[in-house]
């Protein structure tokens, strides 16, 4: 069972001036190696998920939040290149490690920024968030990997929505440009899905990997804002075929292993990975907005149980005193340490399946209603 107060105690022993430091020894931080900026842009997302769960609430735990979401966007200001793309790895001493840039990292930094950008009340915060955005959209065309397009089109399908109604873009970001990017990333997802797909196997890839349900969700993200039947085909049968490899024994969430991942022979189940789950609670959480079908508020609830010991070895990965995670899911027993990537695909777990069981929307970015008309078509 799920706690009815969600702790951010572990989160904020992660944190400290600089920002959100990469991994932990059990819960302590491992300063040695360092910070990511994939984590704080992670955590600037977390942040907002939370902050609007909490939105009518003066609590302590919101003023915390905020505090936090400071750090984290001071991070991205800092990591951000002159160029648009972004530093991803630092060591303790703010010195940048050797490395070559990063389509996940830019994606997600995207997707960050888009989110605090939309959402954030405050002009000063705001401000950070819109030049982050534009200078990170200023280099995603040049992304050429799928998650971090899909990170892309999520991103300008958002902006556009939104756009559409009423609300303003960031200086120097045009409507042509985010139309232009947009169509450009969802026919490179929409291609490799044809290439790929056969009565078999309906995924994007010759094998499903890492932070897969990604791809679906961009491609739900899209028919939002244009309602292309052919995007919403691809999207639903992935997911679905996705959900279908995901789950073992009575529907228990059983994520693609990292131990060879799965491809139309065979699948790996172990190492288990929280960010796996949390991606196709994201997933689900945005097909249910757009079929209003219950099996995917259904998805959700399956993935954050997956954290509190519904899983293969049923033993929780979760400590609801403090709000950290283990880093996965072994053969022999969780992972330990509790590291932020895993800590916050927790949290956002949390968020997802919260908003729904609430029944609110968050991140209003859209306009809230559901396209249950859309069943039928697919």
């Amino acid at each position: 069972m799920s706690p009815s107060v969600v702790k951010f105690d572990h989160l904020e022993r992660m944190t400290d001036d600089t920002g959100l430091l990469e991994h932990c020894l059990g819960r302590i931080p491992r300063r040695q190696e360092g910070y990511s900026t994939d984590d704080n842009a992670r955590a600037i997302w977390a942040c907002m998920e939370w902050l609007d769960l909490l939105r009518d609430d003066e609590s302590a735990e919101r003023r915390r939040l905020y505090q936090l979401l400071d750090r984290y966007l001071a991070f991205l200001l800092w990591a951000q290149r002159e160029d648009g793309w972004f530093q991803n790895n630092f060591y303790f001493n703010r010195m940048p490690e050797s490395e070559s840039r990063s389509d996940d990292c830019l994606g997600r930094s995207l997707w960050a920024a888009a989110a605090a950008y939309l959402n954030l009340e405050d002009a000063a915060r705001r401000r950070v968030a819109a030049e982050i955005l534009r200078r990170s959209l200023s280099a995603s065309g040049e992304l050429q990997f799928l998650r971090g397009q899909a990170w892309g089109l999520a991103t300008c399908c958002l902006l556009l929505s939104k756009r559409r109604d009423g609300s303003t873009l960031p200086s120097g970001v045009t409507e042509a440009d985010l139309i232009n990017l947009a169509d450009v990333f969802e026919q490179r997802l929409l291609d490799a899905y044809r290439t790929h797909r056969t009565d078999d196997w309906r995924w994007f890839e010759p094998q499903i990997t890492y932070a897969n349900g990604l791809l679906p969700w961009a491609l739900f993200v899209a028919y939002r804002y244009h309602r292309r039947v052919d995007t919403l085909e691809a999207a639903k049968e992935s997911l679905d075929f996705l959900v279908d490899k995901m789950s073992g024994r009575d529907g228990v969430i059983r994520p693609i292993g990292n131990r060879g991942w799965c491809d139309g022979h065979r699948r790996a189940d172990w190492d288990q990975q929280p960010i796996d789950v949390m991606k196709l609670a994201l997933a689900a959480r945005e097909a249910y907005r757009v079929l209003g079908d219950d099996a995917y508020r259904e998805v959700v609830r399956r993935c954050r149980d997956w954290f509190y010991g519904d899983n293969d070895l049923g033993i929780p990965l979760v400590d609801p005193s403090d709000g950290s995670c283990c880093d996965g899911l072994t053969p022999d027993g969780p992972n330990l340490n509790r590291g932020a990537e895993s800590t916050l695909s927790y949290l956002l777990t949390e968020a997802m399946a919260k908003s729904l069981q609430l029944g609110v929307v968050l991140d209003e970015l859209f306009d809230g209603t559901t396209i249950r008309s859309a069943t039928a078509r697919v």
